[in-house]
């Protein structure tokens, strides 16, 4: 079935002096390191046709994909379940959530939601008859499982082996760069998808505003004749450029960029392309549990608790979580799946564990899932039951986190059915 693609990208900068998200504490920006961007990609087949909009910000609320998508039918007719809306999470971006004392940035948003709808018409203007290709690479310096098992059996999130208690890293790493790339007939590039796991955190803590090293990744693709990267982050909730083997060092954001692109290139350099598409989509509501409102969860002195940067902002946080909490009763997570010929984008709306995302790419065989997190919403951090029973950052009750054990579970069954769905 032939095949149209399309890619847009358009500038979201914030202005200086916008406030940051990604660090719980208030950090207002006062200079840009480089230029955050919105990128679309539109594919259209035998009259079934999908997008997928990538943000470089921390995360996307659900209740603004849902207006982005409605707008995006109302002025370009694509219905808006076939989107798929992902944030890199960027840690260096603007506030674009509520988070610890950080309020969002509504002004922002709706100046984002708008740019968003005109990436997508752009890149549906721009389609023209395509080719597409699936490879991969692998890229294990990069990427780090970031929780240490010490000697009593509790996690330290980030920890090091400088640390005499230390024993052994928790989990392992995914270290698949997973690419789907376009290009026209006459052999020229249109534009790449790459999903990797690994949190964008670089700059996070300080006052600039950056796209981190997916940024760095997009504009080192522009120089090899791809016009528009887009990344898409993979299951990288417990995943971090600090090594704990090596005393938390890390690549810095122009180190990690460049690496990825050389492994996107060598994947392209490989790639077999068709025009022979065919395009499906499907979602599901999943509903999740809570964690209980234990008197230990919500003082964080459960075992293996670890609160960062400040407890106070945990303790302002908690009225309005547990009045949330009581209200909803369960929280709604969308799963949605994007099928192009065997490879399956899975959009799960968090920080979802690695662990998780290996366990949908096993089951999901023989079709090829890349896993797709912060996508369509972001109920804060997603780790494996077994997790819970060790603590750490990830688990501790808090704004970061507040489901139940299980939750992830049900979120990577739902993904596998979706997947292997009939036509």
């Amino acid at each position: 079935m032939s095949l149209k693609a399309g890619f847009a990208e358009v500038d979201i900068t914030p202005p200086v002096g916008t406030h940051k998200i990604g660090w719980l504490k208030k950090i207002v920006s006062d200079r840009v390191l480089d230029p955050l961007f919105a990128r679309a990609c539109v594919l259209e087949a035998a009259g079934e046709r999908v997008g997928i909009v990538q943000l470089d910000t921390l995360c996307i609320d659900a209740g603004d994909v849902a207006e982005i998508r409605k707008r995006i039918s109302a002025e370009h007719g694509l219905p808006g379940g076939a989107v798929m809306v992902a944030a890199t999470h960027n840690h260096a971006g603007p506030a674009v959530a509520d988070s610890g004392d950080t309020r969002r940035d509504d002004a922002y948003v709706e100046t984002l939601t708008a740019k968003v709808v005109s990436a997508v018409g752009a890149a549906l203007t721009g389609a023209r008859e395509a080719e597409i290709g699936f490879a991969r690479g692998f890229r294990f310096e990069v990427g780090y499982n970031r929780r240490v098992v010490m000697r009593d059996g509790t996690v330290r999130t980030h920890g090091t082996f400088a640390d005499p208690e230390a024993l052994f890293i928790e989990g392992p790493v995914d270290p698949e760069v997973a690419v789907l790339a376009a290009r026209g007939r006459d052999g020229a590039m249109l534009g790449a998808l790459v999903n990797f796991a690994c949190h964008a955190a670089h700059h996070g803590g300080d006052t600039s505003l950056s796209a981190g090293y997916p940024g760095v990744l997009a504009r080192r693709m522009k120089r090899r004749s791809c016009p528009v990267t887009m990344f898409l982050l993979g299951a990288a909730g417990n995943i971090a450029c600090a090594d704990p083997a090596h005393e938390g060092r890390s690549k810095s954001m122009e180190e990690a960029g460049e690496l990825l692109a050389g492994d996107v290139a060598g994947a392209l350099e490989g790639m077999e392309f068709t025009g022979r598409v065919r395009l499906r989509w499907r979602s599901r509501l999943v509903r999740l549990p809570f964690r209980e409102l234990a008197p230990e969860q919500l003082a964080g002195t459960v075992r293996g608790a670890q609160r960062f940067i400040d407890s106070a902002i945990y303790d302002r946080a908690m009225p309005a979580q547990i009045e949330r909490i009581r209200r909803l009763g369960t929280e709604t997570a969308e799963v949605q799946v994007l099928l192009v010929n065997d490879v399956a984008f899975v959009a799960i709306p968090g920080e979802y564990f690695v662990e998780l995302g290996l366990r949908i790419k096993q089951r999901a065989h023989p079709a090829r899932a890349v896993v797709v997190s912060c996508a369509n919403g972001l109920l804060g951090y997603i780790p494996t039951r077994e997790a819970f029973s060790r603590g750490g950052y990830e688990t501790t009750f808090g704004p970061p986190s507040c489901l139940a054990a299980g939750a992830g579970e049900l979120l990577a069954d739902a993904a596998v059915e979706l997947i292997a769905e009939g036509p």
